[in-house]
């Protein structure tokens, strides 16, 4: 018989072979590799038969998908462990996440002082190298019986849809409820360590008991862990929560949870991001709207918000009339776009708005910039003709890549499609929507993965993954295509031939949520912001009170340029002005003493402590304002700005 591989090759295999047979023929049997096998777009075991004609994908560590059945065998490796040490302790769920997983203890008591004892535990499990056993129950009555004494997963397992297939994996001794896939060998594992602990409601309900949580991470190489611990290292000293208010750049107050209030300093970067983001708009025959913050319950029933998103709405009564805060910009968009008659001739046309909009977010889901209540949306919505899907598709991809390189980010492209449920629009708009999609994509020519089932409720969608300074991802922009809400709110244009026909409509935003946007180039800059949008690009700093009037000279030069510029008279020492201009990461500090009075000079050093001595003031100037004008993001007088 022959299979597909990933390449499109097909390669023969002998009949009744399994995936494993397959890893074997290829000798794909490092650590790292043939995690699982994806057979025929579904992830399986390894262990699975093989039939003539079959597509098999081999995730690796890699993969997302590999990485999610190498760590939900790994929590089963944290729960054994526990079990050993811990007898009585009642394992309930232990999932994968997105870096590591952890798993829930009833029963359990335990401090930082026992992760040693635990990570020896689960190396000696893997030095067992146990091989997975799937088992499959014939009935739910069966898997009860199994799971008994442990009331945690008789409850999972009542709550299973009557069509589940209940199944359980086993290493050792050890045996748990589990769908699956797993690893075949617990060998794969080479490195772990124990993360943290902390407290979590059974299910996520707050009215359930509270259960001991761990944290764990496994990999398959010792300086993948290595490198990861480093990034933690490093991901904690550039933490948005702790630089942003360091900075003055923003704050959070108990008085409005998951709201934010920007200082001076931030506002000065956001205003900065929103020009830039403005100037594109512009750049690219975008209108921009602004649209009312709460309108009827009748606007959010029309567009399905009512009944898909309303527990996330703020909602309101006034003269017995139910309102919501927009929890979204698209309604409006709809509205506007309804407010006059519109040609085929007007087609493609681009609406922007950046707009407010509030959710109620789950307390305990708030972070930051990162996860708000109320912010700020890079909306657009584009109307246009079916033969227009795939140039517009293609021209906010190039818009959203002139924005994340400018910035220093590269990025991953992930295709969303169709939920199971909870959806509004036919399967065949949804086909239609999905193919658009897919056909831009493999025009742009970038790699993409396909997230099945990971769609709006309105539509198909390509999400940005957006890599940091320190490799991390971040889900930031998003493009949604979009038949349904059109006919929802029966938006019209008329065609060449005088006849009325229905807009297709794109949502995109590119920044995401200007604030999350925020977050993100604090912790990619680590506070160390490029000249174009720092908040504090200039600091003179005086030697004694007589060079005061030379520096306020200076400085107002560089205001009448458009800089924002701070002068230190202060009776500190010189060095501890530099420290105290460092520690604001002021991008250029500019000393002023009696020889730069006298020579009508100034005395640089940048930011990351390199000194430059007696510059000519107009060279510096015209070097600042060329770095200024290219959005460069390192300085011409340091190599190695962004290093640290």
């Amino acid at each position: 018989m022959f299979v597909k591989l990933r390449d499109g090759s097909s390669i023969e295999l002998p009949e009744k072979s399994t995936a494993k047979d397959l890893i074997e023929l290829l000798k794909l049997n490092a650590p790292d590799q043939a995690i699982a096998a994806c057979i025929n777009g579904k992830t399986c075991d390894v262990t699975t038969t093989l039939s003539d004609g079959d597509t098999v994908i081999l995730w690796n560590f890699d993969d997302p998908e590999g990485k999610e059945v190498f760590w939900h065998t790994s929590a089963h490796i944290l729960a054994q462990a526990v079990l050993r040490i811990w007898p009585d302790a009642k394992p309930t769920i232990g999932p994968p996440i997105e870096n590591g997983f952890y798993y829930d203890f009833a029963n359990l008591t335990i401090s930082e002082e026992d992760f040693p004892r635990i990570e020896k535990e689960m190396q000696a499990i893997v030095k067992e190298n146990y091989k997975s056993q799937r088992e499959v129950f014939a009935t739910r009555e069966e898997a009860i019986k199994t799971f008994q004494d442990n009331e945690y997963k008789v409850e999972l397992i009542n709550s299973f849809d009557q069509n589940e297939v209940f199944s359980g994996y086993r290493q050792g001794e050890f045996f748990d409820l589990c769908r699956g896939p797993h690893l075949y060998n617990l060998g794969k594992v080479k490195a772990l360590k124990v993360m943290k602990t902390s407290g979590a409601y059974w299910r996520g309900n707050s009215e359930n008991e509270v259960l001991t949580r761990i944290y764990a991470i496994t990999y398959p190489d010792r300086k993948q862990l290595k490198d990861y611990l480093h990034m933690l290292v490093e991901a904690k000293k550039r933490d948005h929560k702790v630089v942003g208010p360091k900075l003055d750049l923003f704050s959070l107050k108990e008085e409005a949870p998951g709201m934010p209030f920007i200082h001076p300093k931030g506002m000065i970067i956001w205003k900065q991001l929103i020009h830039f983001i403005t100037s594109l708009l512009e750049k690219n025959d975008y209108v921009e709207i602004k649209t009312p913050t709460m309108m009827t319950r009748e606007l959010w029933e029309l567009s399905g918000h009512w009944e898909n998103y309303r527990d996330n709405m703020y909602t309101s009564q006034i003269e017995k009339r139910d309102y919501a805060i927009k929890p979204m910009n698209c309604p409006g968009g709809m509205l506007y776009y309804k407010s006059s008659v519109h040609s085929y001739r007007e087609l493609p046309l681009r609406v922007a708005e950046i707009g407010n909009v509030h959710r109620n977010e789950p307390s305990g889901a708030l972070s930051g910039l990162f996860r708000c209540r109320s912010f700020h949306q890079d909306d657009a919505h584009v109307f246009m003709k079916p033969d227009d899907i795939q140039d517009e598709i293609l021209n906010i991809l190039r818009l959203a890549d002139e924005i994340y390189s400018t910035f220093g980010l590269t990025y991953k492209l992930e295709l969303s499609t169709k939920p199971d449920k909870h959806t509004i629009g036919s399967d065949e708009e949804w086909e239609v929507a999905t193919k658009g999609l897919q056909g831009a994509l493999d025009a742009w020519g970038c790699d993409y993965r396909i997230n099945e089932g990971d769609g709006a409720f309105y539509g198909p969608k390509i999400d940005f993954h957006i890599l940091d300074a320190l490799g991390r991802t971040w889900q930031c922009g998003t493009v949604q295509l979009d038949m349904a809400l059109p006919e929802r709110f029966e938006l019209e244009y008329t065609s060449d031939d005088g006849t009325r026909k229905r807009p297709i409509m794109i949502h995109r935003a590119l920044f995401g949520s200007v604030e999350r946007f925020f977050g993100i180039i604090i912790e990619h800059f680590g506070g160390k912001f490029p000249l174009w949008i720092s908040p504090r690009p200039a600091r003179l700093i005086t030697v004694a009170d007589r060079h005061e009037t030379f520096a306020r000279e200076i400085a107002q030069k560089l205001k009448d340029e458009g800089y924002r510029v701070e002068v230190d008279n202060s009776q500190e020492s010189v060095g501890k002005k530099v420290r105290s201009a460092q520690l604001d990461q002021v991008n250029y500090m500019i000393t002023i003493g009696d020889r730069e009075v006298e020579h009508k000079t100034i005395n640089l050093r940048t930011r990351d402590n390199v000194v430059h001595g007696e510059l000519s003031f107009g060279d510096f100037l015209q070097s600042i304002n060329k770095e200024r004008k290219e959005r460069s993001l390192t300085s011409p007088y340091s190599s190695k700005e962004n290093d640290e």
